[in-house]
């Protein structure tokens, strides 16, 4: 935009506000923004040039993006890009819809047999797997059998096993929160990570409730909850901090909180907060110092290459697209799972692609492809990048470009 244009979409975006009778604060809240960012919208000095800022102002006002901005590509239907992504998950969903054994309410939760206890953890395992890999239509078939196995197992096998079968129910869960996450599939992700946190506490297993909680953070993210988020993760973090203030944490714990810093960045930098984003980054970094290297605690791949990865993310969050390449560029990810390592590439074109760098973003994320073909296909940034990227090109587009939009079904 020049600043011209900046000016005058700020005031079509201050009258359709006034229209609804709403204030710059109640907007911002309603799109996860801060007031003093949308009265710089306003006011023409904060421009809007990402597709995915605008659809947010767009559904905030309850106007199409064309009457937001006249240049914008049509939108596929009446609700928004999102709402034609292929969701792979549509059995786990219902999976979590209702009790997950209504029977043993009527026959109670006696001890029964023997259960393989070995046999459930190998199968939670493979759970996370599919879960790494976005590998979510195998991941939903897996779960259907699993989730009321391991639900019945929690309540009514051996005294002995049950804190173990609580744990892993919680695990199940907090995958599945996970996987409902990046198909978004906020609301669903939401009732699991709530599933997770129940069970991890019925397991005795105190770090799995703090886990579970840095997943509902995030499906409060996805909701664009952003208050309740930021609630839920500051609330854990602290309860650590305080019960880490005068004992040493182990590298298990340190995982869980710098997870939870993550997550808080990233919901700043959702909020336009700059400051803050770059602080719980600084957190996020210092705890990974502390661990020395990485790990996969709980599922989280904490440790200072992932600390990295966030914060490329972070950096592409903010419109920072040349610290995002500088980091992001230098890392080596071979240690982490597919991915991590696809959603690094994914940043990096998104980076590119907001410096218009046609080239370089097309091959970052064919090599995201590569990696994790659902991720691509399905994340809603992926789809608004590639749609950036074919509105940039225009008829000099490459092909390789088209036919990428092709398979993420991405055509602006």
């Amino acid at each position: 935009m020049t600043p011209e244009e900046s000016r005058a979409f700020g005031a079509r975006v201050a009258g359709l506000r006034e229209d609804r009778g709403l204030t710059q604060k109640q907007l911002a809240a309603e799109i996860g923004r801060t007031a003093s960012w949308l009265s710089q919208v306003e006011r023409g000095i904060q421009p809007v040039n990402r597709m995915d800022v605008l659809r947010l102002l767009a559904d905030g006002l309850g106007v199409s993006q064309q009457e937001l901005r006249p240049d914008a590509p049509a939108e596929v239907d009446s609700s928004g890009s999102e709402a034609h992504l292929p969701n792979d998950l549509d059995h786990a969903r219902l999976l979590i819809s209702g009790h997950p054994v209504p029977e043993v309410v009527l026959s109670g939760t006696q001890a029964s047999g023997p259960t393989n206890v070995e046999e459930i953890q190998a199968s939670v395992d493979y759970v996370w797997e599919l879960t790494h890999a976005n590998r979510f239509t195998e991941l939903s078939s897996t779960l259907g059998p699993l989730v009321p196995r391991i639900e019945r197992a929690a309540r009514t096998g051996p005294l002995a096993d049950r804190p173990r079968l609580w744990a892993l129910l919680s695990r199940t869960y907090q995958a599945l929160a996970s996987a409902f996450v990046r198909q978004n599939e906020a609301d669903a992700a939401w009732v699991a990570a709530d599933r997770a946190i129940r069970a991890a506490e019925e397991s005795g297993s105190t770090l799995d409730v703090f886990a579970s909680i840095f997943r509902l953070a995030h499906a409060f993210v996805r909701l664009k909850h952003l208050d309740q988020a930021e609630h839920a993760a500051t609330t854990a973090l602290n309860a650590l901090k305080r019960h880490y203030d005068e004992r040493p944490a182990e590298p298990e714990a340190m995982s869980v909180m710098g997870a939870l810093h993550m997550v808080l960045a990233l919901i700043h930098a959702r909020a336009g907060d700059r400051r803050r984003a770059k602080e719980e980054m600084e957190n996020a970094r210092r705890v990974a110092t502390r661990m020395g290297g990485d790990r996969n605690d709980f599922n989280l791949e904490f440790g200072p290459t992932n600390v990295e990865i966030q914060a490329v993310s972070i950096s592409v969050e903010l419109s920072d697209a040349g610290e995002a390449i500088e980091v992001g560029t230098r890392l080596d990810t071979t240690s982490l799972s597919l991915e991590r390592r696809a959603r690094l590439h994914m940043d990096l074109g998104r980076a590119y692609a907001q410096r218009r760098q046609v080239g370089e973003a097309l091959s970052s994320l064919l090599e995201a492809e590569s990696l994790s073909p659902d991720l691509i296909h399905n994340h809603i940034q992926a789809r608004d990048t590639i749609r950036d990227l074919l509105l940039v090109s225009g008829r000099a587009a490459p092909p390789e470009l088209k036919k990428l939009a092709d398979r993420a079904d991405a055509r602006p």
